[in-house]
């Protein structure tokens, strides 16, 4: 067999490559045979099947009686992963084992498609949250809800709730397909190109909990959306459909595949091709199964669908897409033009049918079971039964009439959720951080809501100047849980040298987003060497750039493209 030669993934340093000896572990050319322990334990037992040992053993015996392949491993396959046990710092992170990082209580990942919640499903999850979760929840960049402190005697019942009202933690972790984003504004904005929630829905129920999708290399995202501000990060899934208006074929999306980060970015590509509404859920389970056959499975850090991109190429990937896996070929495709606005979707939004959607940021995606119960109250309140979450760690609440809009809103404010933020509340993610996470090294949310308070104190005056959000992603781990490499400033967390002292702290990406509507084109952030801020730093270096950029910046200058052309002693 020629085996060929690895194409460098964009964005990342340029290596030596050689030959490798060894099988990738790709099923349709190596057989099955597994090249690693986590391979091993897949094919010994499905993920899905653990769900029935949960529920007849280990909730009844304890922790102490869980099998540790199923807590390591297939755990996740139901949105249970064990959390960080408090005390032990980051510095011990790469030092220990697993088991030794791990407490006896769980992360449940509530899986929510396409964002979309009625107020009945919200204010169960929150119920929840109070009842068996200590009244955690953390909204995700990823629109699902995630709860700590759950014990698995309780997770049974969590899931009798969960599913009597339509909601389940199916696949929401594990090597399987992922929660689907969706555009938030799905069904309702005014100015929609096409509503993707048949689609999203269509997936959803066919192949989410489909055994013969239930083992793939690793972790596999999606994202739809048919609004034009391209509002789900189309560019960083390995699947995604991004709506487009064909000239002669009329409506339908634009597909892209290879998108992720993590200590490897690497942005999506285009296939090129139109893709019909009622063909998105063929295509997707297409690009799925190139990723289960094809998907490098022998090395984890190269299982992501992004390294088989790369060495096949976007002209390779279409033709075994479409040879190998749909009926007939897609049509050629024009690319989906610059999104019109920003996609968060904050402030006040009329509605196709005379009402309004209220978009409304929490603090770093911090919220509580409480606040959830809150939220659902007062949308209900206010004539709403319909709430959703967003890709970028907000809460909208839809179906506002009128005069209902600014008694909701000071309402949403009672309650911890802005629907009128500060340009550093709206801009500013962060990961679960060294709370809860057994791979974090740095402390997040915390440390960039102080960030976000001390901006507003030193730089409020300056918001009318700023004009626009400027991201600031902050981060545990080197993996880009909150998107460190596509901000406009991410914190990368890590042990980092200050005075000759080790301390907590983040490596700094500068100049990264996705395509905008005050940017052309996704790009990463750049880094500078020897450029690090203390943990407890954030606002200061912040505070320092910022001012720089709009003493520096040309007119109309975006803050990415002063920060990529800037000398390294202005962003120091």
């Amino acid at each position: 067999m020629t085996i060929e030669q690895p194409t460098p993934i964009r964005g990342a340093r340029t290596r030596t490559t050689r030959t490798p000896t060894k099988p990738h572990g790709q099923w349709a050319v190596d057989g099955r045979e597994p090249l690693n322990a986590n391979e091993e334990f897949k094919l010994a037992d499905d993920g899905l099947n653990v769900r029935e040992r949960i529920e007849t053993i280990y909730a009844k015996g304890g922790f102490a009686s869980i099998d540790p392949t199923d807590l390591h491993g297939r755990f996740r396959w139901w949105g249970l992963y064990t959390q960080r046990k408090p005390g032990i710092d980051g510095g011990r992170t790469a030092q220990l084992e697993p088991h030794e990082l791990e407490d006896e209580y769980f992360m449940l990942r509530v899986r929510i498609d396409g964002g979309q919640l009625t107020t009945q499903q919200l204010r169960v999850i929150g119920e929840i949250s109070t009842e068996f979760a200590r009244d955690s929840a953390d909204l995700t960049d990823r629109q699902n809800v995630q709860l700590h402190w759950v014990q698995v005697e309780d997770v049974p019942e969590i899931w009798r709730r969960l599913e009597e009202v339509g909601l389940s933690t199916t696949e929401a972790c594990g090597d399987v397909p992922r929660v689907i984003l969706g555009s938030p504004v799905a069904g309702i904005a005014a100015d929609e190109i096409i509503d993707p929630t048949p689609q999203i829905q269509e997936i959803a129920d066919r192949f989410i909990g489909d055994a013969t999708l239930a083992n793939l290399p690793r972790k596999f995202k999606t994202a739809i959306t048919g609004h034009p501000s391209q509002d789900v990060v189309h560019e960083i899934n390995d699947c995604a459909f991004v709506a487009v208006e064909h000239p002669e074929l009329g409506i339908g999306y634009d597909l892209w595949v290879g998108g992720a980060l993590s200590v490897v970015p690497r942005l999506g590509e285009r296939l090129g091709v139109f893709v019909a509404p009622d063909r998105v859920a063929e295509v997707w389970h297409g690009v799925t199964r190139i990723f289960r056959d094809y998907g490098y499975r022998r090395l984890r850090n190269k299982a992501r669908l992004k390294f088989l991109l790369a060495d096949w190429g976007v002209e390779r990937f279409r033709e075994v897409l479409e040879t190998e896996y749909l009926d007939s070929p897609l049509p050629d495709g024009p690319a989906a033009p610059k999104p019109t606005s920003l996609g968060d979707h904050v402030g006040v939004h009329a509605q196709k049918d005379g009402r309004f959607f209220v978009g409304a940021a929490p603090l770093v995606g911090r919220v509580s079971g409480s606040t959830l119960t809150a939220l659902a109250d007062l949308a209900e309140v206010h004539g709403s039964q319909r709430v959703r979450t967003t890709p970028h760690q907000k809460l909208i609440v839809l179906d506002v009439p009128e005069p209902e809009v600014e008694n909701l809103i000071a309402g949403l404010d009672a309650i911890g959720l802005s629907a009128r933020p500060s340009l550093f509340r709206r801009g500013t993610i962060a990961c679960t951080g060294i709370e809860y996470c057994k791979l974090a090294i740095v402390e997040t949310k915390a440390n960039a809501a102080e960030a976000i308070t001390q901006l507003e104190q030193r730089l409020g005056e300056l918001e009318p100047e700023i004009g626009r959000p400027i991201t600031l992603h902050v981060n545990g781990c080197p993996n880009s849980c909150a998107r460190i490499q596509i901000a406009d400033i991410g914190l990368k967390g890590q042990l980092v040298s200050i005075d000759g002292e080790q301390v907590p702290g983040y490596q700094v990406h500068l100049g990264g987003g996705l395509a905008n509507v005050d940017r052309e084109e996704a790009g990463l952030g750049r880094t500078v060497r020897g450029l690090k801020v203390a943990a407890d730093g954030i606002a200061d270096y912040a505070e320092r750039v910022i001012r720089r950029y709009l003493a520096d910046r040309e007119l109309d200058e975006t803050f990415a493209v002063w920060a990529h052309r800037a000398d390294e002693e202005a962003l120091q």
